[in-house]
């Protein structure tokens, strides 16, 4: 697909695809074997700057926009989905402060994330309350200057490796999710806690945990806007982060796999001939290079969009659950036939296509289930 694409984002894309091959593709069934937290990858991304790349200049930034992030999260998702899990959860944090904190705070939070070393978290589903996210019961209660917060949150990424963590809580009494408030809770917090380490099907080389608060003080400073704001910030400044975090990650992993299996293909002998010469296969080859051509365009036509500033909310928030729930869908169908075509080989431990299939199902649950953005859009397709 031909991208319309500045020079600058060109140069980052060749740019971080090199260190994806270098740093991260030789070494991603290990890391996703070993279900620890990449350390020589974060350190890898810490010197390429990937961790600032939505601060404002000003800061070490280049202020990158929703299209520059799609680039960024899809090279990544190629060889290693929960890699890009490092940068994707602490750019949506940057991202909402810059467009919804106020001047201190963004002085304050980015002059610390402005190192380049730190990473920041996203947490909002709870043991009962993931779909239902208006319903979540993690509670913050003013007391002098700080909110004193009680609750556990669940499924973390990055889990105790982030710096800050941008944490949806109940203030008020507000029926569902006009009680919603946004805090900004540094990992040093006093009665802040992590449990174990969740152990999942894929995604290996990525941390999950629960998060748990236990009159944990939070300064009242660390307030995005008022108290109720919260759903507004999630719906309106977070959820588009899905186009470049969710939709780009599927996105990455399905061009992976494709990858993989049209190698394989072009070698693979059987019956005297290379397996790409037949028809069942090219046409399963075929049908893979298209799903991936028509998310692709969705993607980008949605990243420019958000960009450009000139979409209705309404469009907006349509485009993108459809962005992630269709390319996530597709990476699951890519996958699968991924493995079909690498037979025997594809369905080993460790196989490229045998451990993005694994990473392509997470997508379709977590960022809101597939199931809930077919809502989002049913919902609005009707009230048009």
């Amino acid at each position: 697909m031909f991208l319309h694409l500045s020079p600058q984002q060109r140069e980052l894309q060749a740019r971080v695809r090199s260190l994806v091959s270098e740093k991260v593709a030789p070494q991603a069934a290990e890391l996703e074997a070993r279900e620890a937290f990449p350390h020589s990858v974060y350190e890898a991304f810490r010197d390429a700057g990937l961790f600032k790349l939505s601060l404002p200049e000003a800061y070490g930034g280049i202020e990158a926009d929703a299209t520059t992030l799609c680039l960024v999260i899809e090279e990544i998702s190629k060889a290693s989905a929960g890699t890009a899990l490092l940068v994707f959860p602490t750019q949506a944090v940057i991202r909402t402060i810059r467009e919804v904190g106020s001047v201190a705070q963004k002085k304050r939070f980015f002059q610390d994330l402005s190192t380049g070393d730190k990473l920041a978290g996203f947490c909002l589903t709870e043991p009962n309350y993931g779909s239902d996210a208006g319903s979540i019961q993690t509670r913050a209660v003013l007391e002098g200057d700080s909110y004193v917060v009680n609750g556990t949150k669940a499924y973390i990424t990055l889990g105790p490796h982030a710096y800050y963590y941008l944490v949806f809580v109940r203030t008020g009494p507000g029926k569902r999710t006009g009680g919603i408030s946004a805090l900004i809770v540094p990992r040093e917090t006093e009665g802040l806690s992590f449990g174990r380490k969740e152990r999942k099907m894929g995604l290996g080389d990525s941390v999950t945990s629960e998060m748990i608060f236990h009159n944990a003080r939070v300064p009242r400073e660390n307030l995005l806007r008022a108290e109720g704001e919260g759903w507004r910030i999630l719906s309106r400044h977070s959820n588009p982060m899905r186009v470049w975090g969710a939709a780009s990650l599927a996105l990455g992993i399905a061009e992976g796999a494709y990858e993989a299996a049209l190698d394989f293909a072009r070698k693979r002998i059987q019956f005297k001939k290379k397996i790409a010469s037949f028809q069942a296969v090219r046409f399963m080859l075929a049908d893979m290079k298209m799903s991936i051509e028509a998310a692709k365009s969705l993607i980008y036509r949605t990243a420019a969009l958000i960009d450009s500033g000139e979409g209705a909310f309404r469009d907006v928030e349509t485009l993108v659950s459809m962005c992630k729930c269709y390319a996530s869908d597709m990476a699951m169908e890519v996958t699968i036939d991924a493995v079909q075509i690498c037979g025997g080989a594809g369905y080993l431990k460790g196989a490229p296509v045998e451990r993005l299939m694994r990473d392509a199902k997470a997508v379709q649950i977590f960022d809101g289930s597939n199931q809930i953005q077919r809502m989002v859009v049913s919902k609005n397709i009707i009230l048009d």
